[in-house]
């Protein structure tokens, strides 16, 4: 007991005094390397998946592959990497590879076509709805919640049977059903910068309330909105893949990704091929933009945090 009521000798005193030698300063650097290693391994990893898979497609029509619906029955069900055929044959002969690339290039055109529009509507009543407020605000936030609430599924289901499977129908669709995503981010984004002072001065030079809107105020928040909308081109993707899947999606001969894999899944026991490499095209594909527009999004972040301070 005597020995534990005794006074710290001074070298212990003087060590716990002694001020630590990393700094705020040094941990905050720190963790902005940090972030700025992930968000560059990030874009590098998801620029190489998107890229593997966007590259063949495109090039689709020049690379030496047989035609996509040219059938042999002779060389039905043909393991990959047989006779010159990377992923196989089909339960009709058909090239693989082939049809994975040529089913691409229609599942992509509709889902960049589809972030494209659900881009411009999201942005325009996003920022309509930010800066004019009012009824134009109760208008637009009103319809948002009302399609959010619905099955998104579900809805493009009836969309597509009433209207039929075309590929402008699809389009439409999806683009209709994913314009809330960029509306909420604008509408949010337009709040904050309709506050700043460079707005309040062009109020003062007499220009148009339009016209602030679409000169200064959207230049300015159109590339965080358009992280949002590359985000959105995987889930155009997966959703036309899912309605192709259940046959809602365009119709033959367009030879989509989830058409192929609904062709094929009855084989699955047998011939695992023909689910499996369409799958992890698709997944390659998703992983990628999701990975390149995540990177995207904290290097703005770290570039906004950067200016502020």
């Amino acid at each position: 007991m005597k020995g534990a009521l005794e006074p710290p000798a001074p070298a212990e005193t003087a060590a716990a005094a002694r001020p630590s030698a990393v700094t705020a300063k040094d941990l905050a650097r720190a963790t902005a390397t940090r972030r700025s290693r992930s968000a560059s391994l990030k874009l590098w990893v998801g620029a190489v998946c998107t890229l593997l898979v966007v590259v063949p497609v495109a090039l689709a029509q020049l690379l030496p592959l047989a035609g996509a619906d040219d059938q042999d029955l002779s060389a039905r069900r043909l393991p990959p990497l047989t006779d010159g055929h990377l992923f196989g044959t089909d339960q009709l002969g058909r090239d693989l590879l082939s049809r994975v690339l040529h089913g691409g290039q229609v599942s992509l055109s509709i889902g960049v076509l589809a972030v494209v529009v659900s881009g411009l509507i999201g942005i325009v009543a996003g920022a309509a709805a930010g800066y004019f407020g009012r009824w134009v605000d109760t208008v637009v936030s009103r319809l948002l919640e009302a399609q959010m609430s619905l099955p998104l599924l579900m809805m493009l289901l009836l969309v597509v049977a009433l209207f039929g499977p075309s590929v402008t129908v699809i389009t439409c669709v999806i683009a209709v059903a994913q314009w809330p995503e960029v509306a909420r981010l604008t509408r949010s984004l337009v709040l904050v910068e309709r506050e700043k002072p460079y707005v309040a001065a062009a109020r003062v030079l007499g220009l148009r309330q339009v016209a602030i809107l679409a000169r200064h105020i959207i230049p300015n928040i159109v590339r965080q909105a358009s992280l949002v909308v590359l985000l959105l081109l995987a889930q155009a993707v997966l959703l036309e893949s899912a309605l192709s899947y259940l046959g809602a999606g365009p119709q033959r001969p367009f030879a989509t990704w989830g058409r192929i894999i609904s062709d094929g899944q009855d084989y699955i026991t047998t011939s695992w091929w023909l689910v499996t490499l369409p799958g992890l095209v698709i997944v390659l594909l998703v992983v990628g933009v999701n990975l390149l527009g995540d990177g995207l999004r904290d290097r703005t972040r770290r570039r906004a945090t950067e200016a502020s301070s």
